[in-house]
């Protein structure tokens, strides 16, 4: 007896993207692809399917590692969110061959099911629309902080928590460097001498974050996208698949997504996340550990602008080279440089 044959990933994604297949059945259904995942947008729920695609940092090439991370993305995320993340469902596959959510037949590859959230209450689309006040920009840094307070702090040592960021500025520099992209060298070569400064001389004060506790295991993506205005404020789509990469200063995190924010044009979040921070916490980090993840990170964001084009047969040039000159831009390691050169 001839075996069936396997369902294709683009036979998943055209049955989750008709109508037909979601019960009630919604007018529409509207289709996000990332890099590792399909979103399917139905009626006031939210499905994501993800990629059978193996990176350096994971691999989702068999169901059972798939199903694994769904469960672990929604365990991840209930910490921020519980009320949207719903559960996990199975993609089903009948005798006959019908597909279904959750139905007859054996699983053929795993859902995460969430509650779909407002589009325009999301921090990137309510910066973009200039909604977003004070008010609403601090009740976002107190539930960061009041998080980070009740974490545990992260089971590393101070030499592997640098290690982390030397192996990561090896990949920005040959990136930022290559000369295809025609970046500012003069500036880059700025950036990265501050960012090699601190990791070198003054790598005595990021291993003093890991001996005062305060690594702990955060959201690991936190970008304005991902942040759900509300009362209270809900933070979606944590880095799941990697645990090492979710253990965050979180001085780090808050830094990052300032920078995400300042990059939409809302300068004024950046200082306002630590000002809340360093308030609830009583954590007073020092010029130079900001300034240095604020360079990291926009070398980090650069770096995979640029990735863009050296993966996906140069797509979208004019939109992921302009990107990256302008989280270069906002690098601004000129300010402590000195400063730290003198404490050296």
């Amino acid at each position: 007896m001839t075996a069936p044959p396997e369902t294709t990933l683009e036979e998943k994604v055209a049955f989750l993207a008709s109508p037909a297949s979601y019960r009630p059945q919604p007018p529409e259904v509207a289709t996000k692809e990332t890099h590792m995942s399909w979103v399917f947008l139905a009626g006031d729920r939210a499905y994501k399917l993800k990629k059978p695609v193996r990176a350096s940092f994971l691999d989702f090439t068999t169901l059972d590692a798939r199903e694994k991370d769904c469960r672990e993305e929604l365990r991840l995320n209930r910490r921020f969110a519980e009320d949207v993340y719903l559960g996990v469902a199975p993609l089903t596959r009948s005798a006959a061959g019908r597909l279904s959510i959750d139905g007859e037949g054996l699983p053929i590859d795993w859902l995460v099911v969430m509650r779909r959230l407002p589009r325009d209450r999301m921090l990137d689309s309510a910066i973009e629309a200039g909604v977003v006040g004070r008010i609403e920009a601090t009740s976002v840094a107190e539930r960061l902080a009041e998080f980070y307070k009740r974490a545990e702090p992260a089971d590393i040592a101070p030499d592997a928590y640098v290690a982390n960021f030397l192996e990561e500025h090896a990949q920005n520099k040959a990136v930022l460097t290559a000369p295809q992209f025609d970046l500012d060298g003069a500036r880059v070569a700025e950036i990265l001498r501050f960012v090699e400064h601190m990791l070198r001389d003054g790598n005595e004060l990021l291993k003093a974050r890991v001996e005062s506790r305060r690594i702990v295991e955060g959201h690991g993506d936190l970008r304005p996208e991902h942040v759900c205005l509300g009362d209270p404020p809900m933070l979606i789509d944590c880095l799941e698949f990697n645990r090492r990469m979710r253990l965050v200063d979180p001085v780090d995190e808050l830094t990052y997504l300032g920078l995400e924010c300042s990059l939409l044009g809302a300068d004024w979040i950046a200082p306002l996340l630590l000002d809340v921070y360093r308030e609830r916490s009583g954590d007073a980090p020092s010029p130079e550990i900001i300034a240095f993840y604020r360079a990291y990170r926009a070398c980090l964001r650069a770096r995979l602008s640029l990735i863009h084009i050296l993966e996906h047969d140069r797509r979208k040039p004019e939109k992921w080279l302009p990107l990256a000159r302008r989280y270069l831009e906002r690098a601004a390691p000129e300010r402590v440089t000195p400063d730290l050169a003198a404490r050296s």
